[in-house]
């Protein structure tokens, strides 16, 4: 299949900043059913949920056994949240956003389609109390299949997007450089959104006084934000994908033809992200960082997503067959 083409221009990327030097972890490792588990996420009794390469929805039980594969999406399954009705709300790029019926395996398609375009690059969702959901679009001119491509163009065409229940959907916030996490704070009062590309996190108020706005809450992180989630005690986790390229953020800054030409080369010649296993946890009211944990796996290549239960740190991964577990004490400072 022939590459889109990209339209880059120059962009002089944030600082790179500092976090703490984290602790090392051992990492326990569960195969998972069509490769590269992009998310995890876990339902109401305790049992993983997590989305394959090959469109796999796979449910495990508590301790990371018994795969069985639920349902297929037909695309590749990103970001996973569980809705207030019990389904399994699904970021699919190219389908769109999706929810899966957990007992029948019954796959709907809640919308395909932002503003009469394809919502090919649904990248995370969450629902809030009220029923409203909130989801992430990573940019509105490529797949997941061509994520590089977004990079490389850094033209920030990421959004936040909401979806009431009554199906009305509006943009609450756009111009974000590879939108992708998002998760609720604890009290409800605000979501924490990722930029990968931006390196930021911020919040979007759901009330108070800067409800409607979207406030940074941590920037300049030297690394790359993925998937969000809540931790049990309101921290706010986040997966560093990869860190901080001081080369790529030169060529962001030079002539855009370079990074056509960097695009047009095969695959195979292509730059590819550092690998690390490394995930941050915030405070969500100062964005210091408060727990982490940073190593490197044979087969593990980077962090994704992350889910606390049971005492331990479920990561979701790309490029290898695996979840990744930790105890969540190791991520003590």
């Amino acid at each position: 299949m022939a590459k889109p083409r990209i339209d880059p221009v120059r962009w002089q990327a944030p600082p790179v900043g500092a976090l703490p030097a984290f602790p090392s972890a051992d990492i326990a490792l569960t195969a998972v059913p069509g490769g590269e588990p992009e998310d995890v996420v876990v339902d109401g009794a305790g049992r993983l949920w997590t989305g394959a390469l090959d469109g796999s929805i796979v449910r495990f039980e508590a301790d990371g056994t018994a795969p069985e594969v639920i349902a297929n999406t037909g695309g590749r399954p990103l970001g996973l949240a569980f809705a207030r009705d019990g389904r399994l709300l699904i970021c699919d790029s190219p389908r769109g956003l999706l929810a899966l019926d957990p007992d029948s395996g019954r796959i709907e398609t809640l919308l395909d389609q932002v503003a009469g375009r394809p919502l090919q690059f649904c990248s995370n969702v969450t629902q809030t109390a009220d029923g409203t959901i909130y989801f992430t679009e990573s940019t509105t001119a490529f797949t997941v299949a061509h994520y590089l491509g977004a990079i490389l163009e850094a033209r920030g065409r990421g959004a936040l997007h909401r979806l009431d229940p009554d199906g009305t959907v509006s943009t609450v916030a756009d111009g974000l450089y590879f939108a992708n996490g998002v998760t609720p704070t604890a009290d409800g009062s605000a979501l924490v959104v990722a930029e990968t590309q931006g390196r930021r996190l911020s919040k979007y108020w759901l009330t108070g006084p800067h409800a409607g706005t979207l406030r940074p809450l941590a920037e300049n992180l030297p690394g790359m934000p993925d998937n969000l989630s809540t931790g049990a005690d309101g921290r706010i986790w986040c997966a560093m994908v990869t860190p901080a390229n001081r080369l790529a953020d030169r060529l962001a800054a030079g002539p855009p033809l370079l990074r056509t030409l960097i695009w047009r080369l095969p695959a195979r010649l292509q730059p590819t992200p550092e690998s690390v296993v490394w995930v941050v946890a915030f405070d969500p009211d100062d964005g210091s960082a408060v727990a982490g944990m940073r190593t490197t796996h044979p087969q593990l290549r980077m962090v994704t997503g992350m889910v606390e239960s049971g005492g331990r740190l479920w990561l979701g991964s790309i490029g290898g067959p695996y979840l990744g577990s930790i105890a969540l004490s190791a991520t003590d400072l």
